[in-house]
């Protein structure tokens, strides 16, 4: 969009001597925030699956004593609790087996 509006600029407004480094200018720029984004968007891996559970909160569904189902945002999963949890109770997810999860009671 820089590059578009440094060349419109160049064309129709300025004397002949500044077109060629306004156009320049522009171009340096527009190529200097493409290479920003590009670094910008891939700093940090895209998280997904059910890894990224870990560390979050749920309620119990099914009472947990010690296997039972756990709501944790917004979705239903097997859930292990070897202290036991009953049903309404908050848990965290500390670990994960297969597709089962890890909790313990929330403090």
């Amino acid at each position: 969009m820089i590059l578009i509006g440094g060349i419109l600029l160049a064309i129709f407004v300025l004397p002949e001597q500044w077109r060629l480094p306004v156009i320049l200018a522009a171009a340096a720029v527009e190529v200097a925030e493409t290479l920003f984004w590009l670094w910008y968007s891939r700093r940090r891996r895209v998280q997904m699956g059910p890894e990224t559970l870990v560390g979050a909160t749920g309620r119990v569904v099914v009472p947990c004593t010690p296997q039972g189902q756990v709501r944790v945002q917004g979705e239903l999963w097997r859930a292990h609790c070897a202290e036991g949890a009953a049903a309404g109770e908050e848990v965290r997810v500390v670990a994960l087996d297969g597709l089962t999860l890890e909790v313990e009671r929330a403090a």
